[in-house]
């Protein structure tokens, strides 16, 4: 009687462990699939997309603009996110605009596509690409970012130069020549420059990716 009985607790128990790993699988494929989800720059496998590494090439020339009549062309992939050299055709929805801005005060720098000037930080590193400005710094400093539905369009910036990062909070943040590249909260109109200088750290971002500075 309690060889049987311990046959059935057996059988009771191997029942029990096949409905649980059952169970358990597409528990874990939902878990694969969420984690994929929270790492919004990842690339189409979910893992992360590493920044291009920056060009050494500090020349901006005619030939990054597309001919006229002719609509942008991909002149870059990284990852999902689609880069096209030239400015956006118009109505075109959930575009990133790069432009390049000129001012006597540090010459040639670029902004978004409503004029608002774009920063690097010193303290951020190009090669890898990473941001260290973090919390209330980004409050003070916004990162330019791009999402899934997005594409960036790059005029007078060469597209080969541009890419993105994953921050810390799983945004992506737009890198030129491996910079992150930021807003200023206290520029309120197209052309100002109040973040220039700002702590001996803050600089405009040139085309290449460098400080924008008086020449």
């Amino acid at each position: 009687m309690c060889a049987s009985l311990n046959s059935d607790e057996r059988d009771r128990k191997m029942t029990s462990a096949r409905r649980f790993q059952r169970a358990a699988v597409p528990v874990a494929a939902t878990v694969v699939v969420f984690a994929g989800l929270l790492s919004a720059c990842g690339g189409d496998d979910g893992r992360a997309v590493p920044a291009a590494e920056p060009a050494s090439s500090t020349t901006v020339t005619a030939a990054l603009a597309p001919a006229a009549g002719q609509a942008p062309a991909v002149a870059k992939t990284q990852g999902w996110l689609k880069i096209y050299g030239g400015a956006a055709p118009a109505g075109t929805a959930n575009a990133v605009q790069l432009d390049v801005t000129s001012d006597p005060s540090v010459g040639q720098y670029v902004s978004d596509g409503t004029g608002r000037s774009l920063y690097r930080f010193d303290k951020d590193t190009a090669k890898p690409s990473a941001s260290n400005c973090a919390g209330q710094c980004a409050v003070t400093w916004p990162p330019l970012t791009v999402t899934r539905d997005q594409s960036v369009y790059a005029s007078g910036v060469d597209p080969q130069l541009v890419g993105f990062i994953e921050r810390a909070d799983g945004t992506c943040q737009i890198t030129i020549g491996g910079w992150p590249v930021y807003f200023f909260s206290k520029d309120k109109k197209p052309g100002d420059l109040l973040g220039q200088g700002v702590g001996g750290t803050w600089f405009a971002v040139a085309p290449n990716g460098g400080k924008a500075l008086a020449k």
